[in-house]
């Protein structure tokens, strides 16, 4: 059965605690089975600006909504750790697990080269280069730390000899982590480190490729095979555009729907980008009366692609 989230609408200029518990509401009461919220930090003027120069932090937005609402999961989409403190946040995700009944997934991301100025702002620019690699070992030092493991973990980033974390994580060391990506170290990771491969920008046809791909490399690591999520906006009656997003009518958006079920993604996360509390409670009773229910049946269901 694919499973539906919602990225919770904590950027943009109506971003407020109004849309969060609107989008946390609406999403409560539909029965989806997650909530998401995006991380930046300190991002620069100009057109980047517009999406994500106002946000709500992400770490304090999941703690409000996991206080509020206890029905479902709670993640990061995605949260990037080269640009925080990721000892701090290592103890910032154990408690938010902690607080939350553990029910958290993180969703990390290793950032692109557009974030060089936001990298730089936050004093951090000289990890852009080697980004993936302090991804990678981020995920292995968290795995140390919330496992409860207390030999020293030696590192090229972090060196921890003499510490005691705890409390630990409800889901310990197996707290979930799910990263992304294209390339094919991006694949390489969320085999090797990660519990869930977490695409975005991406359509049905390209989860099915990815799919193949990680299944492959999941058999040649003898590994399972990682859970499949896609994160994809929803545009209703829109016609389409450059990025993947699915737009058109009722009936052209069940259709991606069903797609994204059979060829094998089993968390569908939805962007609907409005930050009014009534419109975005419209946008997502509509994305489900007419999208979802039809795709998946009224008990969930779907075809699987094997």
């Amino acid at each position: 059965m694919m499973e539906i989230g919602l990225v919770l609408p904590t950027i943009g200029r109506g971003a407020s605690l109004g849309s969060l518990e609107a989008g946390a509401e609406v999403a409560a009461e539909l029965g989806w089975t997650s909530v998401w919220v995006t991380d930046h930090l300190l991002v620069p003027r100009g057109e980047e600006a517009e999406e994500y120069g106002t946000i709500l932090e992400a770490i304090v937005s999941l703690t409000h909504v996991a206080a509020r609402f206890p029905s479902f999961r709670i993640g990061t989409s995605v949260i990037v750790p080269p640009m925080r403190n990721p000892v701090v946040l290592a103890k910032q995700l154990a408690t938010l697990d902690e607080l939350s009944g553990g029910r958290l997934i993180v969703g990390v991301g290793v950032g692109d080269r557009s974030d060089l100025v936001e990298f730089r702002n936050l004093g951090v620019e000289d990890r852009m280069v080697q980004r993936g690699a302090f991804v990678d070992e981020t995920i292995r030092m968290w795995r140390h730390l919330w496992s409860g493991e207390t030999d020293p973990f030696l590192g090229d980033f972090f060196r921890i000899t003499d510490f005691v974390f705890k409390p630990l994580p409800p889901q310990g060391g197996g707290l979930p982590v799910w990263t992304g990506g294209r390339s094919d170290r991006a694949l390489q990771r969320a085999i090797e480190l990660a519990d869930g491969y977490h695409a975005a920008r991406t359509g049905p046809d390209d989860v099915l490729e990815k799919r193949l791909a990680l299944r492959k490399l999941a058999a040649e690591a003898g590994r399972e095979l990682p859970t499949i999520s896609v994160r994809a906006r929803v545009r209703f009656d829109q016609d389409p555009v450059d990025v993947y997003t699915m737009c058109g009518s009722d009936e052209e958006v069940a259709r991606e729907v069903s797609r994204f079920a059979e060829f094998g993604t089993e968390h569908l996360i939805v962007v609907l980008e409005e930050t009014d509390p009534k419109e975005l409670r419209a946008a997502a009773e509509r994305f489900h009366r007419m999208a979802v229910v039809p795709a998946l049946g009224p008990d969930g269901s779907a075809g699987s692609w094997n």
